[in-house]
């Protein structure tokens, strides 16, 4: 692919920005607040607005409710929309409320799994209302000791309360499916791994896909590999996007792997078909917000050129002769080049900054909206 066409497919990449990365986070030991984080939705939409200008790229914002709820979603799509925004996936909670202590939509009780469903439902009326396309959904339900539920039962809970889900969801939205190996559930998750999710997704409908969450991994895990499955499989729906050191630490995009980043997208690329959802989920601690999300952004940008400037002539004809290093290095002369400059130009062509992080550094916004918003 000649360097034109890279630099067209860069500004045409699309990530959406998590709105819950742009407010008050931390860890299970404290949360650090942080001057000018933004006190609601519309000035959540703002930040995200502000990250797509400096990068070109981050022209949807993911929502979580009850989070980001409002009293009149029609506002709030209209600020959005002015944003020169559009909603992204819609994303549902169903892990902080206390009846949810031993599960949700896979709960023994039959009241509180209506009642997990009623939210899914509604959280169904609030993207059509948004023009979202997607509802995403992770579940924290599993058990701590064995012997503390029936794991088939839950099993068929689940099933059975998602197609409930399935069956009103309009043609225009698909439902994304997390899984996650462990926490807050130690004993038995109830989508423990992408096996268990695709095999959901099969039997809810073909509108539901699986949902990689490059947090959401054992050490080890090879999770370009399980992007190829789900690609032959047509059952990749997206990713959240961010990056660990041992599990689910929601660093900057590619601040530890960015080895993985890249063979993740050169397997994204490899498929004939468009690219899925892209989202980024990080709840950035003790690192700037906006900077962080910048440089995720960015870091995506990246490793996208970089997947595609793979001659993949080269890659096939070594690995049909079976030349095992030679297939290596070719990933490898991808990766290891400077795609800093075509990027730049590829934001350059859409309107935004060559340089995101000294743009934003240098426009005063995060000053500004620590007087703005005391």
């Amino acid at each position: 692919m000649s360097q034109e066409a890279i630099e067209r497919a860069v500004g045409e990449l699309v990530v959406e920005t998590p709105s819950w990365g742009y407010g008050d986070s931390g860890t299970r030991f404290g949360t650090f607040p942080q001057a000018g984080r933004p006190r609601d939705v519309f000035e959540r939409v703002d930040d995200a607005a502000e990250v797509h200008r400096l990068t070109g790229t981050a022209g949807a914002v993911a929502l979580h409710f009850p989070w980001d709820e409002v009293d009149d979603y029609r506002t709030l799509r209209e600020h959005i929309e002015a944003c020169g925004l559009r909603v992204g996936a819609v994303n549902a909670n169903l892990f902080q409320g206390n009846e949810y202590k031993l599960g949700s939509v896979a709960h023994p009780d039959a009241g509180v799994r209506a009642r997990a469903v009623e939210h899914l439902l509604a959280c169904i009326e609030i993207a059509s209302a948004l023009g979202s396309g997607a509802q995403s959904l992770w579940l924290a339900d599993g058990t701590n000791y064995a012997g503390q539920d029936d794991l088939r039962a839950r099993r068929e809970r689940l099933v059975a309360s998602l197609s409930r889900v399935y069956a009103a969801l309009p043609p225009e939205q698909e439902l994304l499916v997390e899984y996650k190996p462990f926490e807050p559930a130690f004993y038995a998750t109830d989508i423990p791994d992408w096996g268990a999710a695709l095999r959901i997704c099969q039997q809810v409908g073909e509108r539901a896909r699986v949902l990689v969450d490059l947090g959401h991994h054992l050490p080890g895990a090879n999770v370009e590999q399980i992007v190829a499955f789900l690609t032959a499989d047509d059952r990749l729906g997206g990713f959240h996007f961010n990056n660990r050191k041992y599990a689910d630490d929601d660093l900057v995009v590619g601040s530890v792997n960015p080895f993985e980043l890249f063979l993740i997208f050169c397997e994204l690329v490899a498929s004939s078909g468009p690219l899925p959802r892209l989202t980024i989920d990080q709840s950035h601690n003790i690192e700037p917000k906006l900077e962080a999300m910048v440089l995720s952004v960015v870091n995506l940008q990246e490793a996208y050129a970089k997947a595609l400037l793979v001659d993949r002539e080269r890659l096939r004809a070594a690995q049909v002769a079976g030349d095992v290093l030679a297939g290596h290095e070719a990933l490898l002369e991808g990766f290891r080049t400077d795609v800093r400059p075509l990027c730049a130009r590829a934001r350059a062509q859409v309107g935004a900054a060559e340089d995101p992080l000294g743009a934003l550094r240098g426009s005063g916004y995060v000053e500004r909206m620590a007087a703005q918003r005391p």
